[in-house]
């Protein structure tokens, strides 16, 4: 059975206090014992992460779009700069978000 830990050093150190088996195996192997040691990602647990991402990625996207569509409308005079950033801004927020939401390769 895996141990499973966070990401950190004082995890493992807590693991250890706690498990007396987890502490017989790092006396008798410590490289074998560390193989039975698993590390949790926050990314791969909290799937909220993601969300709030996306969704505030596709927020500022959606806004700036807005945003442009409404200055053209009303015909405003704005700095072309302006409109040129506001456009860049958008495009990016739009690769973040195709790069999120592509599926990653399977872990081996």
């Amino acid at each position: 059975m895996k141990t499973l830990i966070n990401d950190s050093i004082e995890d493992l150190e807590i693991a250890l206090k706690n498990n007396t088996d987890l502490q017989e195996k790092f006396k008798l192997n410590p490289v074998e014992a560390l193989k039975n040691v698993e590390i949790r990602n926050p990314k791969d647990t909290d799937y909220w992460i993601y969300r709030i991402i996306v969704i505030m990625l596709g927020l500022a996207v959606l806004g700036i779009i807005t945003g442009l569509i409404l200055i053209t409308m009303n015909n405003l005079r704005f700095d072309t700069q302006l409109i040129t950033i506001f456009t860049a801004i958008s495009s990016g927020a739009i690769g973040a978000l195709a790069g999120l939401l592509a599926p990653s390769p399977n872990k081996q």
